[in-house]
């Protein structure tokens, strides 16, 4: 069914985009590491720690990069792209006569088969209006209407 290739393409997509990013943190928070490991004490005191400082301030903001990583992997682990419903949920492929949506995580643009979708959160303000909504269905988004013409 081309509606479960689509959903399998744009989900693989997605998970290459959070191994993707948390590689990157990860690199950033070992190298970070071993800088700090590296500052040693100088007689300039006052420049070593604001070194450290700053390295620390690195080090936490990373660690926030990481848990928002962690999070998106639990959603993704939720997502399941064997099923179609006609319903818009959590994994849904949903077609409008505007753009087309995947429910997953927020990724932004990807393409399956040909066609263009927007890999968008439920919790996002978009994907709250698009839960639980049926084929035909209407929403408005920023003063637009959007018809839903198919769901999957």
């Amino acid at each position: 069914m081309l509606v479960i290739k689509i959903k399998e393409a744009l989900f693989s997509q997605c998970k290459a985009f959070v191994n993707k990013r948390a590689k990157t943190v990860e690199e950033i928070i070992s190298s970070n590491q071993k800088a700090l490991q590296s500052e040693t004490k100088s007689s300039a005191g006052d420049k070593h720690e604001t070194g450290r400082a700053m390295l620390q301030l690195e080090m936490e903001k990373a660690g926030q990069q990481l848990a928002g990583i962690n999070q998106m992997k639990e959603i993704l682990a939720k997502v399941s792209v064997s099923k179609t419903s006609k319903i818009g949920h959590l994994g849904s492929v949903i077609y409008t006569d505007k753009v087309n949506y995947f429910l997953s995580i927020s990724v932004g643009k990807l393409t399956a088969c040909g066609d263009d979708f927007f890999a968008i959160s439920v919790s996002s303000p978009i994907g709250k209006l698009l839960l639980g909504k049926q084929q035909n269905d209407e929403v408005v988004f920023n003063g637009n209407a959007i018809k839903i013409t198919k769901i999957g």
